[in-house]
This record gives C-alpha cells, sequence and structure tokens, in this order.
C-alpha cells in the first residue's frame, strides 16, 4: 500500500509504467484530477457532479441484499475497520478514494474452502434514489478450492462510488456478472479489484445498458502463477449516454493467462444535438513484467456503430518488459454495418429491418453466450431487443 502520507505531488507524478501507479487509501493524497490527465481526458467532467473533487457529499445509502445464501457461504455487514477490506486492492484515483472514505458500511460475502454453491449469489444495489449521492464497498472471497458465480445487479437512481474487491484463494473460480442497468438519471462510477491466487481462475462480466454516466474501472492483480483471468464487456449506449471502461491487467507472475473481449453498439440522436451523442470508452491495458514469464494475454474490443451522432473511443495498449512470454496481442475496430452482411441476407428474402437485427445480435452473441446465469442471458437478450426497437432495426 502507497504511504498515504506522501504530499499530493507524489500522487501526481507521472507512474514508470501502469503497473506501478499511485494508490492510496486517503483520498487527500490524490490531486482534483483533470481532463488533461490521460486517465481522465475522456470522462466528461461537468457530469460527474462533484465526484471528482469532493464536492459530492455522502446524502444517502444504497441498498444491499443478497440473495442465494447456502451452506459455507457467508455474508456479513462491517466497518471500515475490518482488517480484510483492502486485500483486493488499494484505491487508484480520488474517486476510489473518495468512495473508501465515504462508505458506512461494507458488505463481505466468503465462499468457504471446498465450497460450490449449486445456485448464484445475488447482490442487488438499488441507488440512493433521484438527487441523492451514495458510497459503496463490496467485498466477494473465495477460500482456496471453493467455485461460486456472483450476480451483481445494480440499479436505481442517483450518483454512486464504489469499489468493489474480489480476492480468490488457490484454486479456486469465480465468475462474476455485473449488470449496470441504472435509471437515466443515475451517474456511477465504479473501481473493481481483482485478486488471483495460485491457478485460480476469474470470468468477470461488465454489462452496462443504462445510466447517465457509467465508469468503470476493473484492476487484475496476480498473487502467484498459475491465475486465469477472462474479462468480458457488452454495452450499449443511447443517445445522450458516455459509458466507460478502463481495464489494467497486471502481469506480475509467471505463467499466468489473460483474455480480454468487450464489445458495444452506439445509436445516438440524429437530430444534430451534440448533447445527445452516444460515447463509449474502452482502455485496456495490459502489463507485463519482467517477472512474468510464460505469460499469454489477448484484448480485442469491437464497437458497432448504429446511427449519426455517435463516438467510440477504443485505446489497447500493450506494455511487455520480458521476451519470454507464450504469446501477446491486441486488437480494436469501430465500423457501421457490414454491408456485405445485410446485402447477404437480403438477398435471401430477409427483410433489411430484420436483416440489421440479425447482425446485432450476432455482433453481441458470443459473450452472452458465455454467461452461465440462463435469467441474466435471457434479460440481456430482451434488453437488447428493446435497444433495436429505439433504433428503429
Amino acid at each position: 500500500m502507497a504511504d498515504p502520507t506522501l504530499p499530493v505531488s507524489a500522487a501526481a507524478a507521472a507512474p514508470v509504467n501502469k503497473g506501478e501507479m499511485f494508490t492510496s487509501f486517503d483520498v487527500n493524497a490524490f490531486e482534483v484530477p483533470s481532463p488533461r490527465e490521460e486517465v481522465w481526458r475522456f470522462t466528461p467532467f461537468r457530469r460527474l457532479r462533484g465526484l471528482h473533487d469532493g464536492s459530492a457529499e455522502r446524502t444517502a445509502e444504497a441498498a444491499v441484499t443478497v440473495t442465494g445464501e447456502a451452506a459455507g457461504v457467508s455474508v456479513e455487514t462491517v466497518g471500515r475497520d475490518d482488517a480484510r477490506l483492502g486485500d483486493g486492492g488499494v484505491p487508484f484515483d480520488r474517486i476510489a478514494a473518495q468512495a473508501y472514505s465515504s462508505f458506512t458500511q461494507a458488505t463481505v460475502i466468503t465462499v468457504g474452502k471446498e465450497t460450490q454453491p449449486a445456485d448464484p449469489i445475488v447482490v442487488t444495489v438499488e441507488g440512493p434514489g433521484a438527487g441523492e449521492v451514495g458510497f459503496g464497498h463490496l467485498q466477494v472471497r473465495l477460500e482456496p478450492f471453493a467455485r461460486a458465480v456472483v450476480v451483481l445487479d445494480q440499479k436505481g437512481s442517483g450518483t454512486y462510488a464504489e469499489n468493489v474487491e474480489f480476492v480468490v484463494g488457490d484454486q479456486a473460480s469465480l465468475t462474476v456478472v455485473n449488470v449496470h442497468d441504472w435509471a437515466d438519471d443515475a451517474v456511477h462510477v465504479a473501481a473493481h479489484h481483482l485478486r488471483v491466487g495460485r491457478d485460480a481462475s476469474i470470468r468477470h462480466f461488465a454489462i452496462s445498458l443504462g445510466g447517465n454516466l457509467v465508469r468503470l474501472s476493473p484492476v487484475v492483480h496476480y498473487d502467484a502463477p498459475g491465475g486465469d483471468v477472462e474479462l468480458w464487456g457488452l454495452y450499449f449506449a443511447d443517445a445522450g449516454q458516455h459509458l466507460e471502461q478502463r481495464l489494467l491487467v497486471d502481469h506480475s507472475q509467471p505463467h499466468c493467462r489473460s483474455n480480454v473481449v468487450y464489445k458495444g453498439a452506439l445509436q445516438g440522436d440524429t437530430s444534430g444535438d451534440r448533447s445527445r451523442e452516444a460515447h463509449t470508452v474502452w482502455i485496456g491495458d495490459v502489463l507485463i513484467r519482467p517477472a512474468a514469464e510464460g505469460t499469454d494475454t489477448f484484448e480485442l474490443n469491437r464497437n458497432l456503430v448504429l446511427t449519426d451522432n455517435a463516438r467510440a473511443d477504443s485505446v489497447p495498449n500493450l506494455e511487455i518488459e520480458t521476451g519470454e512470454i507464450v504469446g501477446a496481442g491486441h486488437a480494436s475496430a469501430t465500423g457501421r454495418f457490414d454491408d456485405e452482411q445485410l446485402f447477404y441476407l437480403q438477398a435471401r428474402g430477409i427483410p433489411e429491418d430484420q436483416a440489421r437485427r440479425l447482425v446485432i445480435r450476432g455482433f453481441f452473441r458470443e459473450i452472452i453466450a458465455k454467461i452461465s446465469v440462463p435469467d441474466i442471458r435471457d434479460r440481456l437478450e430482451a434488453a437488447i431487443e428493446k435497444e433495436l426497437e429505439i433504433a428503429g432495426a
């Protein structure tokens, strides 16, 4: 953990690499961010409602409920003094530190050693309410050899910032499905800290559909060799929405694997009103340190622009500090419909509107098919159908 007593200038210093970014639990150790900084340059500050500069004070609490408890699974409500908090990772920006400094109670879910619940554990977070500000903290812990599926379902109104920790013990396996189904007014900024033990695995799904502004930052830390992480993302931005994902996979241990696949679709307001632009941002950072020999990693981002007045920013970054790796690569593409695909379908008697729907369904199908929770798959397919109706596809 970084020393919170360091002067502010230390927090502002540019790291040598992404893995050496400044971290602290103390919000005052961070400077107020600026749009001139690389990590904030795409984020519309005027829509953060003061989360970035400390003017957003807690006025209400988000409601957190947990269902699907089973033998060997414990759910606790704890204070900030609980020694386990921070095991997943330390806040790496001012908003994450503000969230850590401002929550009143944290939820800790522990899946015991060798425990394998038959049903998903569902965590539902209801926003603090329209015009209100809330802060939260959630930690999910898997002890060695445990296996679990956790659904983090977030909905409702208000302004909400949080830290979420996933601490996965040796040879344990966790699947996380995080659904952002916020109301149109919601602003949500979240830091996800993923800590992976020896020969452990995490499958992390981030689904962003609702909200006015949603900014999600998952960071992966490997504690020992053999860790295996997959990050899957699906987002669909409508007019006026800003959906941003910023990932860091820090390969610091040998013989670990990561695979990142994020896909998004955008549809803006075609009237020409720039304030009704649909905007998505995907930043994928992968760092392979000198000690991380035998690393195998790849990241992919695809964006499908459905209308005018829609903008997708996609920046994959790969930093390699050792040549002794299995493989490393990245790919990114943003474009409109493939005319050849539409022509192929229409040539077989399928009307254009149905052909467009088929193309979009196929675009997202790879990710939806990977989700092991049938209720979530059905819900996502219905949500995409609703979005297509808005788009007139």
